[in-house]
């Protein structure tokens, strides 16, 4: 997964695995708003920044 540490937004996959979270957990979140998301075309992605900081991890 060397494209997590750049990529602006990630997949709901890639968001599991980079919180190292299963990714119900992750749809979970997204759900209860817990998570932001962003509508990019039919796709659904998760910001990374936001993403860190609701694991609490500094970005």
């Amino acid at each position: 997964m060397d494209h997590l540490p750049e990529c602006p937004t990630l997949t709901t996959k890639d968001a599991a695995k980079l919180g190292g979270a299963d990714y119900r957990t992750i749809k979970l979140g997204i759900e209860n708003g817990t998570i932001p998301t962003v509508q990019l075309g039919p796709r659904r992605m998760i910001p990374r920044v936001p993403l860190l900081r609701a694991f609490g991890i500094d970005a």
